[in-house]
Parts: structure tokens; C-alpha cells; sequence
């Protein structure tokens, strides 16, 4: 892996949105449920238009991020996508690839489900993590 990058253990998931409100003790418990994958580069993490399953943070490495085929973004460490999917399991709305060799966490649907059915409050945190980022992009439209 050629980017330096925190170790994996020491990803702050709060600073994600979805698990901003959560308490440490929570987070602890999200930290344990997180897979960690290595990814070689030019693999795809997930497809534009495929439903999803799993979330992600860049743990190491780079990927890029391509809505219609036009690239968007590029992700490195300590940047993640796929939340929605574990709320919803909607279509994809971009395909990552791989720019480099990355090393990801990854939540699968399972995992997090057993969260929520496991973790007091946590289901909660959540409702008020996205209320706040819902409340966020209404003042941003007005």
C-alpha cells in the first residue's frame, strides 16, 4: 500500500455522518463489526445502478468515483461510501474502482442489521444523525 494512512484501529467513525451522534461505546461495537479487505487496483467496489449491500470507509490506498462513466471524486483514506445502502438497499448511484491498492472496511447488511438489533439506542443515534443531515440540506435549498 503506497498511501500512508492511520491505522485501521484508529478511524474515527464518527466524523461519518451516519454514526456521528453515536455514543464511543457504540462505536467500539460498529469498529468490531468492520471487515477488513484488501483491494487490488482496478477492481470495482460496487457498480453504478446495482443494488447495495455493504458499506465502505478507505481504510488505505485510492479509489475513484464515476457517475455515467464521467469521474466525480477521489476517495482516500478516511473517506467511505455505500451508508444509503444499508438503510435502503437501493441502486448504486456511482461505480467505484480502485485507483491503487486500497485496504477498505467494509459493514456488510448482515452485520449491520445485527447492530441495530443488538446496540440500545443505536438505531436511534442513527434516526438523529439523519435527521440533522436532512435538516442540513433543507437549509442549504432554501
Amino acid at each position: 500500500m503506497a498511501t500512508p494512512a492511520k491505522p485501521v484501529e484508529q478511524l474515527d467513525l464518527q466524523q461519518i455522518w451516519l454514526f456521528s451522534t453515536c455514543t464511543k461505546s457504540q462505536l467500539r461495537l460498529l469498529h468490531r463489526h468492520l471487515e477488513e479487505v484488501p483491494i487490488a487496483a482496478g477492481r470495482v467496489l460496487c457498480e453504478e445502478g446495482e443494488v447495495g449491500r455493504e458499506f465502505f470507509v478507505i481504510a488505505q490506498g485510492q479509489a475513484i468515483v464515476r457517475r455515467k462513466g464521467r469521474k466525480v471524486a477521489t476517495l482516500g483514506p478516511g473517506n467511505y461510501f455505500g451508508e444509503l445502502a444499508l438503510l435502503d438497499r437501493q441502486p448504486r448511484s456511482a461505480t467505484v474502482v480502485a485507483d491503487s491498492d486500497v485496504l477498505v472496511l467494509v459493514l456488510d447488511q448482515r452485520a449491520f442489521n445485527g447492530l441495530l438489533e443488538t446496540i440500545p439506542g443505536f438505531a436511534h443515534r442513527l434516526l438523529v444523525a439523519m435527521a440533522a443531515r436532512l435538516r442540513a440540506a433543507d437549509a442549504k435549498a432554501l
